[in-house]
């Protein structure tokens, strides 16, 4: 077992990443002292794979068990399946002993984080990723939100979890397309600020897509370690964390203006890490090499990063009610090079000129 620690003042917490760990959570939930109620919330798709194998472990350690599930997709992370969940909690008992534990992918991450971090004022999570995506980036830091039909994560709260535990072998049933859309997050990282894991990824191309369990989890721990290093220094995203949103600013514009669930959240990602490569270019900020090895490795994990059409209006919208405007300006991040980053200030008008999106 691969084991991290975020160190945070008052909230620090481990990850856990091996395979065929799932069976032990009951036992890791109750080393640090999570016990009497527990509230798993997911989805039937993961359900049917792992909400047995869960509920199992965790009444083994001496738990209630309550099994929640929510609608599968990007679309129904929204008030309304909030308040169902919220709904679901009063009607199972859980009071502030209890303890939410989150066995899915983003979504579930997010809202089920959003519901521990708002019912009764707060009570304690897990998260229990089963997609890459929220393995390498979602599941650790604790952001938590749903989404609004004018911009994606538009309501949510910092709410740091208890205990991440990764089980690799949830990836055997995730869809080859969720599986793609998770290693966006993956190329993220090493273009904004770590250029020999860059060069990993470049080398281990096929080992990763063939998801070679120890190369897997070396990208997942390095993938880890590096968000945890960001968020250890800015927990509420103040200043470096911002660097994190690379790709993301007008990925989330695509993702929207495009409606909720056309897009997965990392094919949007790879759409917005092309454009901001080319951004960054124009700006003097990276070399046209650079852009073609960050393209020519999202090619190679099969992520296009051809924008679907949305009309320009939708995407100004969106990129107008993006969580990183202050005073009407955006703050974008630039990579510098490949490894490194810069942040950028610019109008939304600007940026859809910059991004060559006029039409």
């Amino acid at each position: 077992m691969r084991v991290l620690n975020v160190h945070l003042a008052d909230h620090s917490y481990d990850i856990l990443i091996d395979h065929g760990s799932l069976s032990a959570l009951g036992q890791r939930c109750a080393e640090i002292r999570l016990i009497g109620n527990a509230a798993v919330i997911t989805n039937p798709t993961v359900a049917a794979f792992y909400a047995d194998t869960v509920a199992s472990s965790l009444k083994a350690a001496g738990n209630n068990v309550t099994v929640i599930e929510i609608p599968d997709g990007e679309e129904y992370k929204n008030a309304t399946t909030l308040n169902s969940v919220y709904d679901a909690l009063i009607e199972a008992g859980i009071d502030r002993k209890s303890f939410i534990v989150a066995l899915g992918g983003g979504v579930v991450g997010d809202l089920a984080g959003f519901a521990a971090a708002t019912f009764l004022r707060g009570i304690p999570f897990v998260q229990v990723p089963t997609t890459l995506l929220a393995q390498v980036d979602s599941s650790v830091g604790g952001k938590t939100a749903i989404d609004h039909p004018r911009g994606k994560n538009l309501i949510g709260a910092f709410y740091q979890p208890k205990l991440v535990l990764i089980d690799t072998d949830t990836l055997k049933t995730l869809p080859e397309r969720e599986y793609r859309a998770g290693l966006a997050e993956v190329v993220k990282y090493g273009v904004i600020c770590d250029l020999p894991f860059f060069e990993i990824l470049e080398k281990e191309c096929s080992a990763i897509q063939a998801m070679d369990q120890n190369v897997l989890q070396k990208v997942i721990l390095r993938c880890c370690q590096l968000k945890a290093q960001i968020v250890e220094q800015d927990e509420k995203e103040s200043g470096l964390r911002a660097i994190l949103n690379y790709g993301h600013t007008l990925g989330h514009a695509y993702e929207t203006g495009a409606g909720y669930g056309t897009l997965v959240h990392g094919e949007a990602v790879a759409i917005g890490i092309a454009l901001a490569a080319h951004i960054s270019m124009s700006l003097g900020h990276c070399s046209s090499d650079d852009v073609a090895r960050i393209e020519a490795l999202l090619n190679a994990f099969k992520l296009s990063f051809e924008p679907p059409a949305v009309e320009r209006h939708l995407l100004l919208n969106a990129l107008t009610t993006d969580k990183k405007v202050a005073g009407g300006t955006i703050s974008f991040i630039c990579n510098s090079g490949i490894g490194g980053h810069i942040i950028e200030k610019f109008l939304p008008e600007q940026l859809i000129a910059l991004a060559g999106l006029e039409v």
